[in-house]
């Protein structure tokens, strides 16, 4: 049964959530790592997005490291009611910038606490486990040892929800099988659809799914169909493909990040951006060219 509602919300969890959330990630310096280039632009992003009626801010303690979830605490603390936090744990990250797996019980154990800590909370409302057998990509192979690990941390109490994060179809079968999933953190977006299948069987059971990159990432998408469309629609490229994204499936739960309020204006603003059928399938044609 769906989740969604004429609101524009989804459940995330046990809580309802606007389908319009914010990444966190862009807060932390160049390359994900170190303090922001603005501190004051940072606190200004966050407590606009929260007072434009964003309540799903997604983050990690390894963007920076440290430094995100410092920053939300500073300007969001003491939290609203409703606001929602969507960790993630599973990778570290070295002097050199680099991105290491990290999915011991240990080291799972010590993410999450360093969440609570950094955050400054009791308990962390979703933690996504970030599968880091291939950095760049899914990779199959048994999440079993990571994922029981964290089933303990959540009936220990510190962890409400769990979700998986840069995961294949066949890993979410298995993390079904060991806890209740209520999120999957994939790369997605209108040029790179690998989880169609997978959105479509998620949205049938009431699962969110949230993907990264939506757009494009570290290669923002470019098309002449999406430029070409955005004139039409009068908006930007990047707005077309957020509002693709929302029309796409009810379950998508978007999480754009920008260290920029005027940004974040632009990306809130893609909610009342309607799509057409005709544009829907015209736009479909960005991944077929993309393929």
């Amino acid at each position: 049964m769906s989740s969604i509602d004429r609101s524009g919300t989804f459940t995330l969890g046990d809580r309802r959530v606007q389908r319009m959330g914010y990444g966190a990630m862009q807060l932390a310096g160049p390359g994900v790592f170190g303090p922001p280039k603005d501190h004051d632009a940072a606190m200004a992003v966050l407590r606009e997005a929260i007072a434009s009626g964003v309540n799903h801010v997604d983050t990690s303690d390894f963007y920076g490291p440290h430094v995100t979830n410092r920053l939300i605490r500073e300007a969001l603390a003491p939290y609203p009611d409703d606001l929602v936090i969507v960790t993630k744990i599973g990778a570290l990250r070295g002097e050199d910038k680099s991105w290491r797996p990290a999915f011991s019980a240990k080291e799972l154990t010590q993410a999450v606490h360093d969440n609570l800590r950094n955050l400054g909370l009791d308990v962390l409302d979703v933690v996504n486990l970030r599968i880091m057998f291939d950095v760049h990509g899914p990779a199959e192979g048994s999440i079993e040892a990571p994922l029981t690990a964290l089933a303990e941390l959540q009936r220990q109490g510190l962890v409400r929800h769990i979700g998986l994060s840069n995961v294949t179809s066949t890993q979410v079968a298995e993390g079904r099988r060991i806890c209740d999933i209520v999120c999957v953190q994939n790369q997605y977006n209108l040029a790179h659809r690998g989880d169609d299948a997978l959105i479509d069987e998620l949205a049938g059971q009431g699962i969110a799914y949230v993907p990264f990159f939506p757009l494009g990432g570290f290669s923002p998408l470019q098309s002449s169909i999406l430029s070409d469309v955005a004139r039409r629609l009068d908006a930007t490229p990047m707005q077309v493909a957020l509002a693709w994204l929302l029309r796409r499936a009810p379950n998508i739960l978007l999480i754009p990040g920008t260290s920029s309020v005027a940004h974040l204006r632009e990306n809130l603003a893609v909610a009342g951006l309607n799509l057409p059928d005709d544009v829907m399938s015209e736009l479909d044609g960005v991944a077929t060219r993309s393929a």
